[in-house]
């Protein structure tokens, strides 16, 4: 097979097998680095690449593919929320890696995505909007457990102190395009927890 062939056998087998996921994944690649409202269908089938046909057969409007987007990060655990899921880590740990960036060394640094999402889709009652909340309220709620195991006796307020804090920390790395910015957040949780939990320091 001369390599025409091969490369014209090549792009078949790409298009015809993975659709779904390579839409999702050329969609993540450009809505990490445009933001959703900039990036268009067309040139995320082209990305993929499928037809358009394939890629409205996948997913019927773009809402529903920025909702699938959405939801294959809250499943991948690489979101700030990610580490707190982590049985492997200590509580306290757990709580101390949100500060951290997810991705070190990316270039520029990215805030949140349920935060930007929600930010381009301003209306409260839009579906991508409302995902992004149930995302943020899902954060503190798995941070209750964790100060609850520590020893807080007001759990929600501390989770909600620390999860305010650490999405201000997030926005504003990504902003500021400075990937440890968390740490001034860090520095500020820490007294929230010396001074609701026994025995820290």
């Amino acid at each position: 097979m001369d390599t025409t062939a091969r490369a014209t056998a090549e792009t078949a087998q790409r298009r015809g097998r993975g659709g779904r996921e390579r839409i999702l994944a050329a969609a993540g690649v450009l809505f990490a680095a445009q933001g959703i409202n900039a990036t268009g269908m067309e040139q995320i089938a082209e990305e993929a690449p499928v037809s358009k046909r394939t890629l409205y057969a996948h997913f019927r409007t773009k809402n529903d593919l920025v909702i699938a987007y959405l939801q294959g990060l809250a499943l991948s655990g690489a979101t700030l929320e990610g580490v707190l899921t982590r049985e492997d880590i200590p509580p306290r740990d757990r709580i101390r890696e949100l500060f951290h960036p997810s991705v070190p060394d990316a270039a520029p640094v990215r805030g949140c995505p349920f935060i930007d999402a929600a930010a381009e889709f301003p209306d409260p009652e839009s579906a991508v909007h409302s995902y992004a909340r149930e995302q943020k309220l899902r954060m503190v709620e798995l941070i209750v457990p964790l100060v609850r195991e520590l020893g807080c006796r007001e759990p929600l307020a501390l989770a909600h102190q620390l999860a305010t804090l650490a999405d201000g920390a997030a926005s504003r790395a990504m902003v500021l395009d400075e990937a440890d910015y968390g740490r001034h957040a860090w520095a500020a949780a820490k007294v929230l927890l010396d001074r609701a939990l026994p025995g820290t320091s």
